[in-house]
């Protein structure tokens, strides 16, 4: 065990040797599932839909991704042989007799995504592996990865597999494409959202709603490490812009996790857990952060702790499926034994050397360490809201749901994207039951049958400081809803009215206000809104008052807590048991109508996720007040416990 420097790092204890320690426990971890000569990995763990080849080549892949960040510095001193190990897995993985040789891009599509990992690894250990390599595995290895030259892949962040393998061949000399590599700038370009933030993909057309970790994991990542491997190769123009991009996201980004270490859950892919350091590392990289050294250190080492200590490493020091321990709910269709290990990219500020200011200056306390962060994240359409009495990040969503197109077609909800909050602290419920009934940070209309109706696509209508406001049409699946990226065929839709739905944040409170307008329904349409999630090892306390209000207690000492304003005169808890990435056992407290519905109506409730505020007292100070114009619009004023103000506008669909 390595010792804690509170010196040095007075917040988390760590430092680079730490890191260094980490990186390689995980390498020498998974050596025991790799093949003869280490060409594949076949990690424990359930199958992704791509096979066991392919997971395999990806458990190889991604691990030397991991081992190229800590060999970058430290080539020349490797006592572990991490080079000499990998290299003996190049050389196999390409020999098309081996037994264990890789998959081709023709035959496997995920080959192309690790290919990417392979080629940064590679330009990474340089001098140390390729370099070292025979002249046949050299040429070897270009064959495999010119397969993906000119290849099809998605409109997504995967024509940066292509380019960044592109960059990687033209470096050593070998064929490349120019075409593969334009094509990923100028799609890059026209994901660009503003303000720092990509859209991770756009389908066919309309508002770039494709936010999540993938702004920073990929679209930050991939561009610059491509100009880091083509160094004069690239155009010139490129390293400014993207630097200047980054900087202005990782200004945003840092407020998105919790003083503990722990980021806000929302989005795909979320069992890459840590690789969201990924970005961070690359400001110090490539001196594109606004964020002092001492305080990327503190927020890496923050959230690389927050993981360990929580679990995601098994008693084989292996990273399984899921969040802090094994969630294989969590995993997509693509997901494999070796997927978690995209987190490789946590471990990029490796690659700086040991004298720099990001190891050396001493850690910098957070923001919400030392006062209350109030952010508003425009691209995306989220409101944060971040409190320093109990470190949580709280995010309220306005704009951004993983739609496809131009979001004019009805898609179920999909719980990493479609919440109206999302936290640090709390996770939707990730159950093929939550996908038909969704509950927690949800709005919806209860049909006859008492089945929920579904928010996605959203339209943004104001984003504001602390207000925001979104707007969706009501429609319920007929039919089982598929879980996301199943490939299989969506469900079609009934609809119903239309809702419009408005945030007023102040802390850890949130005053939620909804209105359903439209014709009227042909049965009779109840309102319910659920609060936050939570979930824990054991069963979170839950409580009913007579306001109404409910509200569940966690072992942790968090409370989730909704209570009603107006309108609502139901209150329950839903429990699950083995549905949420938090713990195995989940609440959500929820406020209902238990008469029909009334178009044009304002409804409120106060929603509250806190390590301090709890139950109906959360509500006691908070007045509200409604007005109605002569075109329908209702104004709505809320006046917090700190005697501020806030108004919003709810107007009727045009």
């Amino acid at each position: 065990m390595i010792p804690e420097d509170r010196l040095l790092s007075p917040h988390t204890g760590w430092t680079r040797t730490r890191w260094e320690a980490l990186a390689d426990a995980q390498l020498t971890a998974v050596r025991p599932y790799s093949t003869d000569h280490h060409a594949l990995l076949h990690l424990p763990g359930p199958a992704s839909r791509n096979g066991r080849h392919s997971d395999g080549l990806e458990g190889f892949a991604r691990t030397f991704l991991l081992a190229g960040f800590r060999l970058a510095q430290s080539g020349d001193n490797d006592p572990l042989d991490h080079a000499s190990w990998y290299a003996e897995g190049l050389t196999a993985g390409t020999d098309p007799h081996a037994p264990d040789h890789w998959p081709g891009m023709r035959e496997c599509g995920q080959a192309k995504v690790e290919c990417a990992s392979v080629a940064i690894a590679l330009h990474e250990t340089r001098p140390w592996i390729w370099d070292r390599l025979d002249d046949g595995v050299r040429q070897r290895i270009v064959v495999w990865m010119t397969e993906l030259l000119g290849s099809e892949v998605p409109d997504n962040n995967w024509v940066w597999f292509r380019a960044i393998t592109s960059a990687f061949l033209r470096s050593v000399g070998a064929p490349w494409s120019a075409p593969d590599i334009d094509h990923a700038i100028a799609r890059t370009e026209a994901w660009y959202a503003g303000e720092g933030w990509y859209s991770d993909g756009g389908g066919t057309g309309g508002p770039l709603r494709h936010f999540d970790y993938y702004s920073g994991w990929a679209m930050h990542y991939y561009p610059l490490w491509y100009c880091r491997i083509s160094g004069a190769d690239a155009d010139p123009a490129l390293l400014p812009r993207y630097r200047a991009r980054l900087r202005r996201y990782l200004d945003d980004a840092q407020h998105l996790v919790a003083a503990d270490g722990a980021p806000v859950y929302q989005g795909r892919s979320l069992t890459y857990r840590y690789a969201m350091l990924c970005p961070l590392w690359a400001g110090a990289v490539f001196d594109a952060t606004p964020l002092p050294a001492g305080r990327t250190r503190r927020l890496a080492s923050g959230v690389l702790r927050h993981f360990t200590e929580a679990g995601c490493f098994d008693e084989r020091g292996l990273q399984p499926l899921g969040w802090h321990g094994e969630f294989t709910a969590i995993r997509q269709p693509y997901s494999g034994p070796g997927s978690p290990y995209w987190s490789s990219k946590g471990f990029a500020g490796l690659v700086l050397p040991s004298e720099h200011p990001v190891w050396t200056e001493k850690e910098e306390a957070l923001p919400i360490e030392t006062r209350d962060v109030r952010r508003t994240l425009t691209a995306p359409g989220w409101l944060v809201s971040g409190t320093a009495t109990d470190g949580v990040v709280r995010v309220v969503n306005h704009g951004s749901d993983h739609a496809f197109g131009d979001g004019a077609a009805l898609e179920a909800d999909d719980p990493v994207y479609s919440r109206l909050a999302y936290a640090s602290h709390a996770a939707p419920d990730s159950t093929e039951s939550s996908l038909d009934d969704p509950l927690d940070s949800h709005i919806a209309l209860l049909d006859a049958d008492e089945r929920p109706s579904h928010r996605r696509p959203l339209t943004r209508l104001h984003l504001g400081v602390r207000t925001a406001v979104s707007r969706h049409r009501a429609h319920w699946p007929n039919g089982p809803v598929p879980a996301p990226y199943a490939h299989e065929p969506a469900p079609n839709f009934r609809t119903g009215p239309w809702i419009t739905t408005a945030s007023v944040l102040n802390g850890p409170l949130e005053v939620r206000l909804v209105r359903v307008d439209g014709a009227a329904a042909q049965e009779p349409l109840r309102l319910r809104l659920g609060g936050y999630c939570l979930a824990a090892t054991e069963q979170p306390e839950v409580h009913l008052g007579p306001q109404p209000a409910a509200w569940t207690d966690s072992p942790t000492g968090l409370s989730s807590t909704v209570v009603g304003l107006r309108g609502f005169d139901e209150a329950g808890i839903g429990t699950a048991r083995d549905a949420n990435a938090f713990g195995p056992h989940s609440a959500t407290p929820w406020l209902a109508t238990t008469a029909e519905v009334q178009l044009g109506t304002v409804y409120a409730a106060l929603v509250c996720l806190s390590g301090v505020v709890a139950g109906p007292g959360a509500a006691e100070a908070v007045h509200l007040e409604i007005c109605y114009d002569g075109d329908g619009s209702a104004l709505a004023s809320v006046t917090w416990p700190d005697g501020t103000e806030d108004n919003v506008r709810l107007e009727p669909p045009s």
